[in-house]
């Protein structure tokens, strides 16, 4: 049995990091069996989420989980694209992971009412005493990491506008087609899925939600993937050939570590 390791369903969403929900999108593609487990992260081996257990290997990174079930189970998530689509899908898939991410991380963790809403609610079972030590230090070590990427370094607006600019390109790409690239998904939908529903989850305030809601076609799009593949909410029951564990995110999730 292949084990998923995960933070588990938060927020209203299967899980509150668009890289995991894109590792298990994959999985359910792919058609395979799996249990997903939400007390893997401190024995990580990137230190990040989502990775996954097959046998005896250990497969870090939802990219590397991707290479993995395309090598171990002759699965091609893009054998109906052309070498062009191929391209174009890989290049969103890498905007969305390496800039809009980003954002969604500002807007979560520095945003204090976003924070207080989301994020912190990840440290209400440690003692008072504890938090009030941690809490900042864990912001004050999201915001360095922003910085050292460069989008800490944007003014509020301007990471707005990059955001919302990404967003435009992903709703024109698409179009009017079910998936990004055609009728059937590809292996970016489960990227793109995972972040436009992120992005789009009502338990947050922010503009990038209100880019996404401004283009219909990404809404319908959304509705359409998790009618396909997450037709219960995850809170609900478990996701369609997976065993779940509903309990609340793991430690790790205090700090927006995906990969």
């Amino acid at each position: 049995m292949i084990t998923l390791y995960t933070f588990g369903p938060a927020f209203g969403l299967p899980d509150p990091s668009p890289f995991v929900v894109k590792a298990e999108m994959l999985l359910k593609m792919a058609a395979l069996p799996y249990q997903a487990d939400t007390n893997g992260f401190r024995r990580a081996p990137k230190g990040k989420l989502p990775y996954l257990r097959d046998g005896d290997t250990l497969v870090p990174d939802s990219t590397f989980i991707r290479l993995h079930i395309e090598k171990k189970y002759q699965f091609n998530f893009d054998r109906h694209l052309s070498e062009e689509q191929r391209g174009i899908a890989w290049a969103v898939e890498k905007m969305l992971e390496d800039n809009l991410y980003w954002a969604v991380v500002d807007a979560r963790w520095i945003v204090d009412e976003n924070f207080a809403k989301g994020p912190a609610l990840f440290f209400r079972s440690m003692p008072w005493f504890v938090r009030s030590w941690l809490v900042p230090l864990i912001r004050r070590k999201v915001a360095r990491n922003l910085w050292g990427q460069g989008t800490g370094r944007h003014s509020r607006a301007e990471i707005e506008l990059l955001a919302a600019k990404g967003i435009d390109a992903v709703a024109a790409i698409l179009g009017d087609r079910p998936y990004l690239m055609g009728d059937q998904p590809c292996g970016a939908d489960a990227t793109v899925f995972g972040f436009v529903q992120s992005g789009l989850c009502p338990h947050f305030d922010t503009p990038i939600r209100t880019a996404i809601e401004g283009h219909a076609n990404l809404v319908a799009y959304v509705d359409r993937v998790k009618a396909r593949y997450y037709p219960a909410h995850p809170a609900e029951n478990a996701p369609h050939g997976a065993t779940a564990q509903h309990n609340q995110p793991a430690m790790g999730a205090i700090e927006p570590a995906n990969g």
